[in-house]
């Protein structure tokens, strides 16, 4: 994995020819009637088991199709060890079937803590080389000293980070919109700086942002400060974005930006208009009409 975490992510995404990034977020009362172990048993290792069989199958459907898969850790982590063993099952599961793993970990502290959360999700010393991921997201909010282990672990092992920046949460504005100029700025300049070293052949870097597709101008705005930066946008679907709103954090030719869809494409057989539906056949339908979306809005940036 020492290839430059960049040109891998440029080349998965040109292979599947989208930006679809499916998020594995396993929530024990959403899973299918077959899953329901997740829920209902009274064993915890039963429980972690049933969502790592969920999550595997959904893997099995959409290799191939898109470029990267983002498991949530604290769906993991609620099973206590046995989440831990379910989560590299996981990681290890998609990355035999060729997918991209960014770990949805937010981690960020000082720098001795964060050089072992590097340690742990990056670099696979204790789980191995096949369950650790590609990258993962991490939290700034302690500053350069807590960035940077993540960065030499990056440089060491071409793996990249996910800086958030700007969030979709409702909440996000609470600080990220404070002081002038606004706090998010002020990181996505800081994110530029962080990244410069890690540019690749295909000229984006290792070093990403998390900005929100519910904030289309300020995701316009940021693409535009941030041209060598790949984008992981969350909002996407469930949480009220569509294509029109994500179409901004493109680059040209529809480059340099992963879109994310969890709930949308994993319990679509909970909504209405695939009501009936197998889940998988639901998962499908909902995919495809996600890739199509996506494919259009990229397409609009060509030049």
């Amino acid at each position: 994995m020492n290839a430059n975490y960049a040109d891998r992510l440029d080349a998965a995404i040109s292979r599947a020819g989208n930006a679809c990034l499916v998020g594995l977020d396993p929530h024990p009362s959403m899973l299918p009637e077959e899953f329901a172990a997740a829920r209902t048993s009274p064993s915890r290792a039963e429980r972690a088991a049933a969502a790592g069989d969920f999550l595997c199958e959904i893997i099995d459907l959409v290799a191939g199709q898109v470029p990267a898969v983002k498991p949530q850790s604290a769906l993991f982590e609620i099973h206590g060890p046995d989440g831990a063993a379910a989560w590299e099952r996981v990681v290890r599961a998609a990355r035999a079937a060729g997918l991209l793993v960014i770990g949805d970990v937010k981690r960020g502290d000082i720098d001795s803590t964060a050089r072992a959360y590097a340690t742990a999700f990056l670099e696979g010393a204790y789980s191995g080389d096949d369950a650790r991921c590609d990258a993962i997201t991490i939290n700034p909010y302690l500053g350069t000293d807590s960035v940077k282990p993540f960065l030499e672990t990056c440089g060491r092992t071409g793996t990249g980070v996910y800086v958030l920046v700007r969030t979709s949460n409702p909440g996000g504005g609470l600080f990220q919109e404070h002081g002038e100029p606004p706090l998010y700025l002020r990181v996505a300049d800081a994110v530029v700086e962080w990244g410069n070293s890690l540019v690749g052949r295909c000229g984006l870097s290792s070093v990403g942002a998390v900005v929100g597709a519910t904030h289309p101008s300020e995701l316009a705005l940021l693409r535009a400060r941030m041209p060598a930066t790949p984008f992981l946008i969350p909002g996407y679907g469930a949480q009220g974005a569509g294509a029109a709103e994500v179409a901004g954090g493109f680059l040209p030719g529809g480059r340099g930006a992963l879109v994310n869809s969890s709930r949308g494409i994993l319990f679509a057989w909970r909504e209405p208009r695939f009501a009936g539906m197998h889940w998988k056949d639901a998962t499908r339908a909902a995919l495809a009409e996600m890739i199509g979306a996506l494919s259009a809005a990229a397409s609009a940036t060509r030049t």
